[in-house]
């Protein structure tokens, strides 16, 4: 059978060639970018995307992770060029490598990196403390933010990201012909209030965010809830975060979503907060050449759920910043650790009587019942989503052995890491050959840290140094302090991702035989929070996911018609 003629009407041929021209002239801007400004997906499936495009969409759509297609190298200068800059001006020099001009012009995207960290209360935006100067043991505080939660440092700039993308791609355009992102996420606490702050007030995003009802901490529940711009709606649901979770996953796999709304994505796989994350390792390395000129190269020790957070460390790393080592410390649910010393990645579920430990008032309960619930929560994962970025660049450095094409490389690599993910769903896990074990060791240690090391730690620096720290931060603590032991005279320096008010359960549980008065860290914007006017959408259990999509659909539509103030 012959093709069916195809008949135009009215303007739509020139409509097309418009789209067309667009597709064409994207091509050729894409065809200009450097290897490290374009990007491709972990599983093989897209290649030679614009930075644009992989932050808006999020997730590659063969369920991979965006990644540079090169990691680009450091300026000849570097050192001496950017040793004296702001932080601000810092992220500027570092993200231009990843970023081409014919994207983002620099004065634009130094206007958005500006107006990002304006928002921070430290002039430094990521401080560098002396906790034990006689170990060389230095603390990276990442929570000056707004939330006072190291996620700011990602998502005040994805907010600004998104609406600069969002304000080009409407010039000219009303009504429905507008693009207007939806971003749905799941929260079990400070995702959800970092990327609450992030969006607020940004034209043409809606931000729903689900968390578990209930399983949240206090604070965490009311810097999201208290949040009544028109764009932001926060949905409580009756059930655990993997249930928030799954719903998340499952609208952005509906065809009726997606025809109806334009999904963004802000949870750590948005290569935006991964790239955002590596200014504060080279703002700590220089922090701390001021303080010891002479100092051997540092080790950065990073507690780790999702990974996304010390990738950003091996991405400065592999552009050229002189690290020792990172360190990656978990807590009880310790899947990388066990990755490190044997090779292995495997869910290891625990459904004994103790994986009901951890505070519900610090938000411990949010996860599932195969995740051993402890003081630090935001690090209680089974599996971390960030790692499938790692074994990507562990593949492809293996794959070059063979001597082949660069192309032939990177589909190799998309395959390995395609194959491993599929059998991490069909066996609950898969092992790596001992070459590639030991590229990854050769980048990274690993320490598993429990509870009562975790609450002895905040209990010995309240005693030592005076500081008070959270649970998520005593982990890697203690994790730089066996490192120390391995490491004599390498500088440490650790990242502090929360501020310890955000954990207080946690805190008062191990300082409450000190004389420890909380009201003494307590920040002001937390004074009064709990009483403070709040809007919120309770989700019945049983709803499903289908109930949430009707609620999105609703109350997007209220707030574009104006009916929602």
């Amino acid at each position: 059978m012959a093709p069916s003629a195809i008949h135009f009407t009215g303007d739509v041929p020139s409509k097309l060639a418009t789209a067309a021209n667009a597709a064409s002239q994207e091509k050729a801007n894409i065809a200009s970018h450097t290897p490290s400004q374009r990007y491709l997906s972990t599983r093989g499936g897209e290649y030679s995307l614009s930075f644009e495009d992989v932050v808006l969409k999020g997730l590659a759509s063969d369920g991979g992770l965006f990644i540079p297609e090169e990691i680009p190298s450091l300026p000849a200068d570097w050192e001496s060029a950017w040793s004296d800059l702001s932080f601000a001006d810092l992220a500027h020099a570092i993200l231009s490598l990843y970023i081409s001009p014919s994207e983002i012009p620099s004065a634009d995207l130094k206007e958005i990196i500006d107006r990002s960290y304006s928002t921070f209360r430290a002039p430094e935006t990521t401080p560098l403390v002396p906790l034990d100067e006689e170990k060389n043991l230095y603390l990276l505080e990442l929570f000056h933010g707004p939330t006072w939660a190291f996620k700011d440092v990602a998502l005040q700039l994805l907010g600004n990201l998104f609406e600069y993308f969002l304000v080009r791609r409407n010039e000219g355009k009303t009504g429905k012909e507008r693009h207007h992102l939806t971003v749905v996420g799941a929260t079990s606490g400070d995702t959800g209030s970092a990327a609450i702050y992030g969006l607020r007030g940004k034209k043409d995003v809606s931000v729903f965010i689900l968390h578990p009802k209930g399983r949240v901490s206090p604070v965490q529940e009311a810097q999201m809830t208290t949040v009544l711009d028109a764009n932001v709606h926060n949905l409580a649901v009756e059930g655990t975060f993997d249930d928030c979770q799954d719903t998340v996953k499952a609208l952005f796999a509906d065809p009726i979503t997606n025809a109806s709304q334009k999904l963004g994505a802000v949870n750590s796989i948005n290569w935006a907060r991964i790239l955002a994350q590596t200014t504060y390792y080279f703002a700590s390395y220089f922090a701390l050449q001021k303080r010891l000129p002479a100092a051997a190269k540092p080790r950065f020790v990073v507690p780790t759920g999702n990974f996304g957070d010390i990738l950003a460390g091996y991405f400065a790393k592999r552009m050229g910043l002189p690290v020792d080592k990172l360190v990656c410390a978990t807590n009880e649910n310790d899947i990388l650790d066990r990755f490190w010393r044997t090779g292995t990645y495997e869910k290891n579920p625990s459904h004994s009587p103790s994986a009901a430990e951890g505070l519900a008032v610090d938000g411990a309960k949010a996860h599932t019942d195969g995740v051993r619930e402890t003081l630090s929560p935001a690090m209680d994962i089974l599996v971390s989503s960030n790692f499938e970025r790692l074994l990507w660049f562990l593949a492809y450095e293996y794959a070059s052995g063979a001597g082949m094409d660069d192309a032939w490389t990177k589909q190799q690599a998309g395959q390995e890491v395609a194959a491993w993910h599929t059998q991490l769903k069909s066996d609950g896990g898969f092992a790596v050959n001992a070459d590639i074990l030991k590229f990854a060791q050769r980048d990274f240690d690993s320490e598993r840290v429990t509870d009562t090391q975790t609450t002895a730690t905040i209990a010995d620096f309240f005693d030592s140094a005076k500081y008070v720290l959270d649970p998520h931060s005593a982990v890697g603590i203690a994790a730089s302090l066996r490192s120390l032991s391995r490491a004599e005279g390498v500088p440490h320096i650790s990242l502090a991702t929360a501020h310890p008010a955000k954990f207080a359960g946690a805190v008062e549980v191990a300082l409450k035989e000190k004389d420890f008065d909380f009201a003494s860290v307590l920040p002001e914007e937390f004074v009064g929070l709990a009483e403070k006017e709040r809007r919120v959408t309770d989700v019945p259990a049983g709803a499903g996911w289908e109930g949430v999509r009707e609620i999105v659909v609703k109350q997007v539509e209220e707030e574009l018609s104006g009916e929602r103030a």
